[in-house]
């Protein structure tokens, strides 16, 4: 594993210290290295939570939402130093990134306004790290949440600890004993095999999928953007589901955005892209969460 580049992406709530449009190609001068095959995909059952290693939790305020934040060391899960991601072997997935928490807050926000209600739902979040939309989903009367991680280890090591977490903090005055949660590792373009709610090969009939599709920070590599978006439409319930995406509007250094993302589903046809929310914080770039729904 020490032969993987290591990267600093962009920041996370964690770290503050490591932080497209037009016709900017920039990113075509740093090609990203050739992967090694991921690994294949798996559900990950709700008993395998890690017992070996350390786990802290923090609150975190969002708005006027109390969640808690897992706490686990990279190096003590994976072997790796203090680092975003090492592109095919880790994905990131141990560290809490902005749009996650953006995502949760423009969730509120659409709940409050009558755009968005999760109660009943069968709500899919990929990429799920600390699964604090997810979570959020669970606490707002969700039928169904399921969580999708590259890596097994972060869903047992981090995802499965933290629901249990923040579920075990509001039961007390919230419902959630009903939820059917599961957990699924796996990469984007092989995860499909083991997802429950998905439309397989030649399949018809659009009755299932999931209502809702939760994401944060997913689109930052241009490798990756093709087998999320053909994953999204594998598993959005058809005609009413809505995919909520949080993303920064570049990444500078891999080329991914939000901006590069709807260029490719715009010119697809299939699915329609609503602004909800836009952040900016001071910095040069801005963060933005996208409503995608059947057109």
């Amino acid at each position: 594993m020490a032969t993987n580049p290591t990267f600093q992406l962009f920041s996370s709530s964690n770290d503050k210290s490591s932080q497209g449009s037009g016709l900017d190609l920039g990113f075509l001068d740093s090609p990203e290295p050739a992967l090694p095959p991921p690994p294949p995909p798996v559900e990950v059952l709700s008993s395998e939570v890690s017992s070996s290693v350390d786990f802290e939790v923090d609150k975190v305020i969002i708005g006027e939402i109390t969640l808690l934040k897992g706490r686990v060391s990279t190096k003590e899960v994976f072997g790796l130093p203090n680092s975003d991601l090492v592109p095919g072997v880790y994905e990131g997935g141990l560290k809490l990134w902005e749009g996650s928490i953006d995502l949760v807050k423009a969730l509120e926000k659409e709940s409050q306004t009558g755009n968005l209600s999760l109660s009943g739902k069968r709500v899919l979040e990929l990429g799920c790290g600390h699964a604090l939309p997810g979570i959020y989903a669970c606490l707002k009367g969700s039928d169904v949440v399921h969580f999708q991680d590259f890596n097994a280890e972060v869903l047992r090591c981090l995802t499965i600890p933290n629901l249990n977490a923040n579920l075990s903090e509001k039961s007390s005055s919230v419902s959630v004993g009903e939820t059917e949660v599961r957990f699924f590792a796996g990469d984007w373009s092989e995860v499909h095999q083991v997802l429950p709610l998905v439309y397989r090969d030649g399949e018809t009939d659009k009755k299932g999928g999931y209502d809702v599709i939760l994401m944060a920070e997913t689109i930052y590599s241009i490798s990756a953007q093709k087998s999320l978006y053909q994953l999204i439409k594998r598993c959005l319930a058809y005609p009413d589901g809505a995919v909520y995406m949080a993303a920064k509007k570049y990444y500078f250094g891999v080329g991914g955005g939000t901006r590069q993302f709807l260029s490719m589903i715009e010119k697809d046809g299939a699915l329609a892209s609503t602004l909800v929310a836009e952040v900016t914080d001071g910095s040069s770039n801005v963060r933005e969460v996208w409503k995608l729904s059947y057109k």
